[in-house]
């Protein structure tokens, strides 16, 4: 099995110091993979450094209240990520008696851990012969093995995850899954490949047939939809009106200023906010100067959302028709709300704003 050999003793020489690697504790390797999904290394690393300081370990965590932990997570995106790692450390503490199971199986009980996850941390942590396929490890299989299937193909699938299965030294499975990693991180990148410098080159089929640019094999892309969105920043009495979304869905448990989606009826932005407000919070609201435009992409849709001062007439008392909770947050106090990304920049410049008394309200 030369593939194997060659690809862990590249990474025993190679394997970068990462934080999660120098904790050796399931309930971290378990937080860092998490954390990876859909993630660069670079953007979790302080991520992870400042949540195992804050939740050192699955009680803590279990124990924390949900704001707290939207909040340590918040700039990390994909936050059903967060609340699935809070519910399961709580269905652990319930089932498990506090200790993470040891096997892929058993982990795929938990909330947020599907086949790859369960893989790599009944691995890593736990030493079990199975697998992990993630897209660093489908690319560096698919060129290895020239998989002309698309790789996230029903067929695709199957085909990397028997390979993966069959080139799996017994008894080393967590380096072995790590490895590939590694190197798909590395060397095996997607665009520009450093073939020259691959421990396994000489045995890539890919490489042989000129092909390393072609694979992985992609399904076509989908059109991205791009959504217009208003938001009302509502100061009264010095503070501004926050909604907090309901718990499932895009962004749940998160605080936002209160607004939705243009729609072809609506005649412009401020009929758009006037609309949305009336069927969120139960209130006739007067739109006034515009607080900025802020672009976002999501994993299946961008946005371009226009904020927008406004107020409430005299005596008018918003209802969280649509939201999970409404509150009054005082400018100071906004950085302990957890918010998305855009209503964070939002809040930011209403700080501010407020500072140098360019709010009225």
């Amino acid at each position: 099995m030369a593939f194997p050999s060659q690809l862990l003793d590249w990474y025993q020489h190679n394997a970068r110091a990462l934080p999660w690697r120098l904790h050796t504790s399931p309930y971290a390797t378990w937080v860092s993979e998490i954390m990876l999904q859909q993630t660069q290394v670079e953007t979790v690393i302080p991520y992870f450094q400042r949540w195992m300081d804050q939740f050192p370990d699955l009680a803590t965590l279990a124990a924390a209240d949900e704001q707290a932990v939207l909040s340590a997570w918040e700039g990390l995106g994909y936050y059903s990520r967060a609340r699935n790692l809070h519910r399961a450390a709580q269905q652990v503490m319930a089932e498990f008696g506090g200790q993470l199971p040891r096997t892929s199986r058993e982990l795929q009980r938990l909330p947020g851990i599907g086949a790859y996850t369960a893989g790599a941390i009944a691995s890593i942590a736990f030493g079990e012969d199975v697998p992990a396929v993630d897209g660093n490890v489908r690319r560096v299989l698919a060129r290895y093995f020239d998989v002309s299937a698309p790789v996230r193909s029903p067929q695709g699938e199957q085909q990397l995850w028997a390979l993966a299965r069959e080139n799996l030294p017994p008894g080393r499975a967590g380096e072995y899954n790590q490895a590939l990693m590694e190197l798909g991180a590395l060397i095996c990148r997607p665009k520009n490949p450093l073939c020259a410098r691959c421990p396994i080159a000489d045995g890539c089929q890919a490489l042989q047939l000129g092909l390393q640019e072609q694979r992985p094999v992609q399904l076509p892309r989908q059109k991205t939809p791009h959504l217009t969105v208003t938001a009302a920043v509502i100061v009264q009495d010095g503070l501004v009106l926050l909604a907090q979304r309901p718990a499932k869905g895009l962004l749940g448990g998160l605080w936002e200023f209160p607004g939705g989606t243009l729609e072809e009826g609506d005649a412009d932005l401020a009929a758009c906010l006037r609309r949305e407000i009336r069927e969120e919070l139960g209130v006739a609201v007067r739109v006034g100067q515009p607080f900025g435009r802020y672009d976002h992409a999501y994993t299946h849709f961008k946005i371009t959302l226009h904020a927008f001062l406004c107020d409430l007439p005299p005596g008018t008392v918003p209802r969280p028709l649509e939201a999970q909770a409404l509150v009054w947050a005082a400018l100071d106090d906004l950085p302990d709300y957890p918010m998305g990304k855009v209503d964070r920049q939002i809040a930011t410049r209403l700080i501010l704003e407020g500072q140098h008394g360019r709010l009225s309200g």
